[in-house]
């Protein structure tokens, strides 16, 4: 039986794009892999899913169908270089300890506390709430923040997350090929270059407790260093933002709300729960680099694998704070293998600071309107409006 969350969920997916909400139902129905025409091989088994990402012998993200085929064409060919191969081993080698789970909470405490203190206040005093406002204002503080960029107010927080959700936007057309043509090649350019424009002073300055101060002490140059930032903060936005607002609605859907109030340390429970549901990356892509077998299935060169990530996550069923740990699915939300988000621990502590500021209004949360946004790569609330009781 469908229930109200689920329903919700599926009309969030919808709103983002009909042919994703159709392509993941199908993922239900077409076995564990299915070729389909103009479209490529799918993906909804989370064995085989697994096993694909984590075959970097035979399969890419930097050929037609991957994610480092869209930022070579706009970052250049040395992103390629980046993204898979010896050189991405080596870069993630060397910030591995950048992205620990304890420095994403000490980044979140640093950029976000105030200004969830502020929700918490407004929340307290029976004011209502835009989460997926908040959400985007949050992230796009992060994004600031990540790039040296100055950050004065909401107002500039959302004109950040709005550049680099435009940035990520410009993969939307690209459901039957990861090809660019000139024009949003140069429009892509031209918003990596505002997003940029403090980068180079940040790098050569901040402090080793600044994202790119530590890049420079590790031996990346700016041009990397860039890249990097760039990566993490376009990567970052539109999921993360989608993330936080559609948890929120999960778990006062699903009436878990008084529970987290009873019990506080059950919130990486819910930001687990949170994101294996929303699974805001629905569909990873793989570019086949060499001749395999996935399963029953016959993998070609030069063939486009879709994994959909998010109808493997969701098999399970809906969202459920007792539900064990999935060893199948095993954080699938976030990738796998070397190409596993490099941003995870800092995506789940911006969802916990969340979760930790609405709790700390000492009352349980509803939702007292909401609005799917239409017609975005991420799929995600519009507005997402809440009350305390």
């Amino acid at each position: 039986m469908t229930t109200t969350a689920q329903r919700h969920e599926s009309r969030v997916l919808f709103a983002s794009r009909p042919a994703l909400w159709a392509l993941l139902r199908a993922g239900r129905w077409t076995g564990p892999v299915r070729r389909v025409p103009r479209v490529g091989w799918l993906v909804a088994d989370p064995v085989l899913a697994r096993r694909l990402l984590t075959d970097h012998a035979h399969t890419s993200v930097v050929g037609e169908g991957g994610v480092g085929h869209l930022w070579a064409q706009v970052l250049g060919d040395w992103v390629t270089e980046l993204f898979d191969g010896r050189g991405h081993a080596a870069l993630r080698a060397r910030v591995r300890d950048v992205f620990t789970e304890a420095s994403a909470r000490a980044h979140v405490d640093r950029v976000l506390a105030a200004r969830l203190a502020v929700a918490t206040r407004e929340l307290s005093t029976g004011a209502e709430l835009d989460v997926a406002d908040l959400a985007r204002v949050l992230v796009g503080r992060v994004v600031a923040d990540l790039l040296g960029l100055p950050l004065a107010d909401d107002g500039t927080a959302r004109e950040r997350f709005a550049t680099a959700e435009g940035l990520a936007a410009l993969a939307l057309g690209t459901g039957a090929s990861t090809a660019l043509d000139p024009a949003t090649v140069a429009t892509a350019r031209d918003l990596v270059a505002r997003l940029t424009a403090g980068v180079a002073d940040e790098w050569a300055h901040a402090g080793p407790d600044r994202l790119l101060g530590r890049c420079r002490e590790l031996g990346l140059g700016l041009r990397e260093t860039e890249g990097l930032a760039v990566l993490m903060a376009v990567a970052g936005t539109g999921t993360a933002a989608s993330a936080m607002a559609r948890t929120v609605a999960l778990v006062a859907d699903t009436g878990t709300a008084p529970r987290l109030l009873a019990e506080p340390d059950r919130v990486p429970d819910a930001v687990r729960e949170g994101l294996r549901v929303s699974t805001p990356a629905p569909v990873v892509g793989r570019h086949v680099t060499a001749d395999t077998t996935l399963g029953d299935a016959r993998l070609r060169a030069g063939d486009r694998v879709l994994v959909l990530t998010h109808a493997i996550d969701n098999a399970a069923g809906g969202f459920d704070l007792d539900r064990p740990y999935e060893p199948a699915t095993r954080q699938l939300w976030f990738g796998a293998g070397r190409h596993q988000c490099l941003g995870a621990a800092l995506a789940k502590a911006e969802l916990a600071g969340l979760l930790h500021a609405l709790l700390a209004t000492g009352r349980p949360w509803r939702v007292t309107g909401r609005r799917a946004a239409r017609r975005v790569l991420v799929p995600s609330y519009a507005e997402l409006r809440i009350a305390v009781s």
